[in-house]
């Protein structure tokens, strides 16, 4: 069992206020996740605005932070990254220090593309990238156990990928 263990020195962490969208920002958000590429003109067409009227929504949602960013997805197999591994990490001790200081050094890991604190039998749990068996073995062996307060690691390895989505149901 986990157990949780603040410091009477932490504060907890406010929840910021979550931005009230309406029905003209889901459709514009949906629209820019199906296709982020599209003509402002063209977006601004299929949501009957004008041209300035969507500039504004669009802008006051990057600084909401609504939108967050604008990438380009990559085709790992096309980069010659043909492992996706899901990497489950238990650390040795739960004291703050080794819980805080984990993240910081699985963020400086490029093969590491996602990282989640867990509740239940396993800490953290890894989203995985490399080209091949031993880029797997050097970067657990060599990379993640030498990370401090690391104890377990259990590599699951994708055998097919069935559902890839970075859409949200809006």
């Amino acid at each position: 069992m986990r157990v949780s263990i603040r410091s009477s020195r932490t504060k907890p962490r406010a929840t910021p206020a979550r931005p009230q969208l309406d029905d003209l920002d889901r459709r514009l958000l949906a629209h820019l996740q199906d296709d982020a590429r599209i003509t402002s003109v063209e977006l601004a067409r299929r949501l009957k605005l004008s041209a300035p009227g969507l500039q504004k929504r669009v802008r006051k949602l990057e600084q909401l932070g609504v939108i967050k960013g604008y990438a380009t997805l990559v085709s790992r197999q096309a980069v010659g990254l043909d492992l996706l591994c899901f990497v489950q990490v238990l650390l040795a001790h739960h004291r703050p220090g080794s819980v805080e200081r984990f993240p910081a050094r699985i963020r400086k890991l490029p093969e590491v593309l996602e990282c989640y604190y867990l509740t239940g039998e396993i800490d953290y749990l890894l989203k995985v990238v490399v080209a091949t068996h031993d880029d797997l073995e050097r970067f657990l062996f060599d990379k993640l156990m030498k990370v401090d307060g690391v104890d377990r690691v259990r590599t699951s390895i994708v055998l097919k990928e069935l559902k890839a989505s970075t859409a949200l149901p809006l």
